[in-house]
This record gives structure tokens, sequence and C-alpha cells, in this order.
């Protein structure tokens, strides 16, 4: 029972990360509106980054690798039925658009597969649990605040979206309590989710998340392409010389 106490302390300390935007609460609309541009635009290298550097790679070394690319188009295709459906159904009266909601389940399920891979640490000790916790907090801050920035940018009041980014991030408690109790299957479920997310991540970047960038025009385009980057040197440098778990 120490070990789970450990696990959900670990993990509900990284769901403390859904409240990162309330930093915008401070700040006036007009400020709000550039800093959601420029958050949108940096989630777009996050997310395609943390796929193809981070959830792919990771995929593939636990799975075959047409399994995994499998995985992901499976993950690609369920998103798009899940905003078509989203469509399909949306009330005229309803402001907030679809991929707002398609970027709480990708991340939510992200953040299960974390809360399984902090479970398995503190299953091999409390030291490397605590390590892995650590890490794991500093990989998914800047994503967090790209979160927040597109829901805002989908249309969600700002304290709505932060309580949604809080739900959305506390599915790593869920996960590491899943992986106590499931502990010998972890890495088998971890396996399955990892191509899952990284096409869902693919689908909400280039069909929803790029497309609202290109809706700007002149300079604040081009600064949007520099914050895309940004995000994808981000998760490269991340994976290249960032602590490995």
């Amino acid at each position: 029972m120490e070990t789970l106490f450990w696990i959900i302390a670990g993990t509900f300390f990284v769901s403390l990360l859904g409240f990162a935007g309330v930093f915008s609460l401070s700040l006036r609309e007009s400020q709000l509106k550039k800093a959601i541009f420029i958050l949108t635009s940096f989630s777009i290298g996050g997310l395609l980054g943390g796929a193809f550097f981070h959830l792919l790679p990771e995929a593939v070394e636990a799975l075959p690798v047409d399994a995994a690319m499998l995985g992901a188009l499976g993950g690609f295709l369920v998103f798009l039925l899940i905003e078509t459906y989203f469509h399909w159904h949306q009330c005229s009266e309803c402001d907030v658009h679809p991929y707002s909601y398609l970027m709480l389940i990708g991340d939510a399920i992200h953040n299960m597969i974390d809360g399984l891979v902090i479970s398995g640490s503190f299953l091999v000790s409390v030291p490397f649990g605590i390590v892995t916790t650590v890490v794991i907090f500093g990989h998914e801050f800047p994503q967090q605040l790209g979160l927040f920035g597109v829901l805002v940018h989908g249309g969600m009041e700002r304290k709505k979206a932060i309580m949604y980014s809080y739900l959305s991030q506390a599915t790593v408690i869920a996960g590491g309590i899943i992986g106590y109790f499931l502990s010998s299957s972890v890495e088998s479920l971890s396996s399955l989710l990892l191509p899952f997310a990284a096409g869902g991540f693919i689908y909400i970047a280039a069909s929803d998340l790029v497309p609202e960038m290109h809706k700007e025009e002149g300079v604040k385009r081009i600064i949007g392409l520099g914050m895309v980057f940004s995000g994808l040197l981000l998760m490269w440098g991340l994976k290249t010389f960032g602590p490995h778990v």
C-alpha cells in the first residue's frame, strides 16, 4: 500500500499541470488574444513533435512496425469520426469548436499513458518513481499551456478551459491506479495506447490547428510558423537531451 500512496501522490502532483492556464486570469482581453495565438501555434509543433519524436518511436520499440502504424492510423480515423459526430450534433448556439473536445480526448489518453509510466516506475523503486514524476512534469508543462491556448481559441471561457484542462490532466491519476492494480499488463496496455494517441495528435494538429493558423496573414502568420517550429524544436530537444526514464 505504501507504493500505491507514492503513485497517487506522484500522479496528483502531475495533475496540477491542468491549472497551467490560471496565469491568464490576470491578462486583459487584448493580451490574451495575442498569447492564445502564440500558444495555439506552439501547440501545433508540440503535438506533431510529441507524436513523431516521442509516441511513435516508443510504440515502434514496443510493437511490430506494422502494428504501430496501424494503431496510429486507427487513432487518426477515430478522431476523424469523433469530430464528424461533433459537427453533426453541434447546436447552432454552441460557440465551442469541436477540435477543443478532440484536444481534451487526446490529452486525456496521453495523460493516462503518463500515469501508467509513473506507476511502473514506482513499482521498480520509490526514488526511480520520483525522478520519473519530475521528468514527466517538466515535459508536460509546455503542452498543457498549449492545450489551454487551443481551448480558449476554440471558444471556451477561460475558467471553463482551466476546469476542463484539469479534468483531462487528472486522468494521469486514473492511469497510475490502473497501473498499480494491473501491474503485469501495464507495458502491453501502454504499448497499445501509444500509437493511438500519436494518430490523434497528428489529426488534431494537421486537420484543425494548422487551418486556424492559416486564417492569419502577414507578419502574424510568420510568427505563428515560427512558434510551430519552436514547439517542434522543444519536443526534439526533450527527446534528444532530456533525461530518459
